[in-house]
């Protein structure tokens, strides 16, 4: 059992959070939901998907990030003519002028500790699939030879929900290894303004580092990790993953009727390190049910696979989510 966090580390924690919550305040102005979501998720050591219309200040909330956490960044575009070996890098023909030729590693892009896969859903699934294990094993693999990537490691996708044509929808396997998707909401007239106002051209804000290292970095994580999770909290979470199964008898009615396949166990780790994540970033040295409740919608709402009743009828996952958190009990009497 890990020791119970004091008074001084929540306190150190809470003062370094506030501090990156408002550096991305300054990106994403008017945004406070999407960056609390995206600061848990990193928190939580997950990876995020961006999704949103175009011009929302996605790919300058990823920067601004990797500014403030002091993490080398890197962006990659996702076309359809991108190939795995862009992404992951290969081997090369060493033509130095040593005696004898030899083929190298040349690392690509994915590594980085914050990398931005920008439109990911524009390349074709086996470019999407060069991700699968970086995102799961925080390592890569070219002709039989294992790579290890950064640590810390994060991968922040975005996808523009409203263009089909010439995309892939990803698959569920891969929609499983984020930890969140973060819906990014249009802005209203008083942001604009506020945009139009404060900034020459929409250039983003000068941000300086809040970490100075990666030991800090390292801390902060050590922390959240000792964010205690009580035993009626950890079986809250087994049930509610639990009833998203249709197959459940237990399950609401609204599961039964438009999910075809429920969460994985990845889906309960996940809604216990966030609600962990999201209870420090409150200041409180234990998770409740609130902390379950909030981060219950970012996790699953991209983890329930739906039937095409619910296509018809044009039911959305976060529809589901709220029906299960109104069926499924916080404690259950014995």
């Amino acid at each position: 059992m890990s020791e119970l966090l004091q008074p001084h580390d929540i306190a150190a924690a809470v003062e370094t959070l506030s501090m990156l919550r408002r550096g991305l305040n300054q990106v994403l102005i008017d945004q406070e939901e999407v960056v609390d979501r995206v600061i848990t998720a990193i928190v939580s050591r997950g990876h995020v998907l961006l999704e949103g219309l175009p011009g929302l200040g996605k790919t300058e909330l990823c920067k601004g990030l990797a500014r403030l956490l002091n993490l080398p960044f890197r962006r990659i575009q996702f076309t359809p003519d991108l190939l795995p070996g862009d992404i992951t890098g290969t081997y090369v023909l060493d033509s130095g002028e040593r005696a004898g030729r030899e083929f190298v590693f040349r690392p690509g892009p994915i590594f980085a500790s914050v990398v931005l896969a920008d439109e990911i859903n524009r390349s074709s699934p086996k470019t999407q699939a060069a991700l699968l294990e970086a995102m799961q094993e925080r390592s890569v693999t070219v002709l039989g030879n294992t790579h290890k990537l950064p640590d810390p490691f994060f991968v922040l996708a975005t996808q523009n929900p409203i263009e089909l044509e010439g995309t892939y929808p990803l698959p569920e396997a891969q929609l499983d290894r984020f930890l969140f998707r973060v819906q990014v909401p249009p802005v209203g007239a008083k942001t604009l303004a506020t945009i139009l106002t404060e900034r020459v051209r929409g250039a983003p804000p000068a941000l300086g580092p809040v970490f100075q290292n990666t030991q800090a970095l390292a801390t902060l994580f050590a922390t959240a990790d000792r964010v205690h999770l009580p035993a009626p909290i950890a079986q809250y979470i087994g049930r509610l993953v639990e009833a998203t199964d249709p197959r459940n008898e237990n399950s609401p009615d609204a599961v039964k009727r438009f999910v075809r396949y429920g969460a994985s166990p990845r889906a309960a780790l996940g809604m216990a390190s966030g609600a962990r994540a999201l209870a420090l970033l409150k200041g409180k040295p234990n998770v409740g049910f609130d902390e379950v409740r909030e981060v219950a919608a970012p996790v699953l709402n991209h983890r329930l696979v739906l039937s095409w009743e619910a296509a018809l009828e044009k039911i959305a996952p976060t529809q589901v989510v709220d029906e299960l958190l109104k069926a499924v009990p916080e404690v259950v009497r014995a």
